[in-house]
């Protein structure tokens, strides 16, 4: 069974019930013993008076009279104590009896065949029940009370070190090669073994990320060499005048690979090395600037391919952005869109905080929208080129400078891509 509720507010909660139950169980005991003894008091002295009163019949001593709370009846009886229809079927003992709409207290004897009954009102008796009832009532609400202040108390000692241990899990500076071990600040309880796990994994996970960057930059700063030795072959290339036309556009379509990988490579690197902290070591750019450089870029192939390019500058802010990565999400939406798009249009809309890219192409199937962001993932198989990462590492980045892209499709075709740059706490 899953809880919804935090740990601290379950300890609250099993105080609240444990007090509940325990006061409870003692609230009612004291109100039936409380009971259980005053009418045994009641029917005690109301055997008392009535045997007293008993006289008045056995030797016609009318002195005795009962006390002004109390009604005395009995079979024969002359006047006022004549036996009223409504008593007749009372056993001998104690009752409670309701006439008129109060309340009495009867005691009945059978002396010789002839019945005697003492009545007294017992307005008295339920008043001192209710202010029972009260008081019972009132120390069950306290004695709750007082259980959810000790649980919210224990609650907080308790969960202290469960909560100072997950400031710093979750403190950026864990990741770092040089972060200082949890376990030496917490008892050797079920918190220091806790912390423990978690220097174990965190240490894991160290390992894992500084792999992950050495081999990435190792790659990208490798890769530069190869790409720069293939974009200088092509310049020279194209410089020659026996190439044919057609050896001439495969050279500039190679030409402009190697340059989309060696902006992929730039990515990669900067991905690998800069923190989002760090962002302002990087040039920074305004998002009209980036816009401008990838129309100049991509204008001429979307063109080619006979789709026309729609621009609206809108107002943007004059917010500058790591160069580098903006330039990347950019250029691999406008890629994407040009990729997926045989007829109709790209769009590219500036907004004070971000930027759409909509085409009107084939769109991305449903069954694939969740996960065209994951990498390997492509909209469309049966086109053959792409490995799938574009929009993986626009996600990527997009975590990393804390921004946000969302995908929805557009009727009666097509994806509308909407990046945020604002931060989280923008």
């Amino acid at each position: 069974m899953e809880f919804k509720q935090s740990l601290a507010q379950r300890i609250i909660i099993a105080f609240a019930l444990m007090s509940a139950l325990v006061a409870g169980t003692f609230a009612i005991g004291i109100v039936a013993t409380v009971h259980l003894v005053e009418e045994k008091l009641i029917s005690a002295g109301l055997g008392g008076d009535l045997q007293r009163l008993l006289l008045m019949d056995s030797v016609n001593d009318w002195n005795h009279r009962p006390e002004p709370d109390q009604l005395f009846y009995f079979s024969g009886g002359p006047g006022d104590f004549a036996l009223p229809r409504d008593l007749r079927h009372l056993d001998a003992g104690f009752h409670e009896v309701f006439r008129d709409q109060l309340s009495y207290h009867a005691m009945v004897e059978v002396v010789d065949g002839r019945r005697y009954v003492l009545l007294q009102d017992q307005s008295d008796f339920e008043e001192r029940e209710r202010v029972l009832f009260a008081v019972v009532l009132v120390g069950f609400v306290l004695a709750l009370a007082l259980a959810v202040f000790l649980g919210w108390i224990l609650a907080r000692r308790v969960m202290a070190p469960v909560v100072r241990l997950a400031r710093q899990v979750r403190h950026r500076d864990q990741l770092l090669g040089l972060a200082p071990s949890l376990a030496p600040d917490y008892a050797a309880d079920e918190v220091g073994e806790l912390a423990v796990a978690f220097d174990a994994t965190l240490g894991r996970l160290r390992d894992a990320l500084t792999r992950e960057r050495l081999f990435t930059s190792d790659v990208s700063h490798e890769l530069r060499t190869p790409l720069m030795v293939l974009a200088t072959s092509c310049e020279l290339l194209l410089e020659n005048p026996a190439i044919d036309q057609r050896g001439r556009n495969q050279v500039e379509r190679i030409a402009r690979a190697c340059e989309e990988m060696r902006e992929l490579v730039q990515t990669f690197l900067m991905l690998a090395r800069a923190q989002r902290e760090d962002g302002s070591m990087s040039p920074q750019v305004s998002l009209s600037r980036v816009a401008d450089d990838l129309i100049g870029l991509w204008r001429a192939p979307i063109e080619e391919k006979g789709l026309t390019l729609i621009i609206d500058p809108g107002n943007p802010l004059d917010t500058r952005y790591n160069v580098t990565f903006l330039q990347a999400v950019m250029g691999n939406l406008l890629r994407n869109a040009l990729h997926y798009t045989d007829q109709g249009f790209i769009r590219l809309s500036l907004e004070p905080s971000g930027f759409v890219v909509e085409d009107s192409g084939v769109g991305i199937p449903e069954e694939k929208r969740e996960a065209m962001f994951q990498p390997f993932v492509r909209g469309n198989e049966k086109r053959g080129e792409g490995l799938g990462l574009g929009l993986s590492l626009v996600q990527r980045i997009c975590e990393n400078q804390g921004w946000h892209v969302s995908l929805t499709t557009m009727t009666p075709s097509g994806c509308r891509f909407h990046v945020d740059l604002r931060g989280p706490d923008t």
